[in-house]
């Protein structure tokens, strides 16, 4: 059973600083898997793909950070559900592939918990709907231990992705819960359903 922190409204940096303390604590054997899950103040944040800076187009006031997880720039904040996954891959389990179907599962799963029909896109991570995409995905790993993980749009301010090319593509391929509902989506429901099943792994 993983544990969950519940870290609420907490700043990019702060929960970069926890995944990594995290990961060298689970690597260790000091502590159980575990799973935080927040929402973020905006942050741009911009992963390893070659040349993903240039995917940053008019930041503004955003700031923009550079990590160690796979794939490229997108945003993060209010109305976005961050979840980050701190795991020891073992065994046969040593398959990020697999990690990252277990997120995109995660978040299919929860979307259909509030009547949103997603899926897979055969090529391309994360979850979509309708060849828009709900959910992101972009993971590290160290020693065998996962951190970094996924950010699902619940209801966000969408025009914060048209400053960038979010992961790659036009702002446009971005969606939402609430625009595909049409109706506001309370973010304490979604937390709870993917409380509810992180828990479990």
């Amino acid at each position: 059973m993983a544990a969950v922190i519940a870290a609420g409204r907490i700043g990019y940096a702060d929960a970069w600083a926890l995944q990594k303390d995290l990961v060298e604590r689970r690597a260790a054997g000091e502590i159980a898997d575990t799973v935080i899950v927040c929402e973020h103040d905006p942050v741009y944040t911009v992963g390893r793909r070659r040349d993903a800076m240039a995917n940053v187009l008019v930041p503004g006031d955003v700031p923009v950070v550079e990590v160690e997880r796979g794939g490229d720039v997108t945003w993060h904040g209010p109305g976005q559900l961050v979840v980050y996954p701190i795991l020891q891959l073992e065994g046969a389990g040593r398959d990020l592939h697999a990690h990252m179907h277990r997120l995109e599962d995660l978040m299919i799963a929860v979307c259909a918990g509030v009547g949103v029909d997603a899926g897979r896109d055969a090529r391309n991570t994360g979850v979509w709907h309708g060849g828009k995409k709900l959910g992101s995905i972009g993971i590290a790993c160290r020693r065998w231990v996962t951190y970094h993980g996924l950010a699902l749009n619940v209801d966000p301010d969408m025009s914060y992705f048209e400053r960038i090319n979010p992961c790659g593509f036009e702002a446009g391929i971005m969606t939402s819960l609430a625009r595909v509902l049409g109706r506001p989506v309370a973010m304490a429901e979604v937390e709870a359903a993917v409380v509810e099943r992180v828990a479990g792994w």
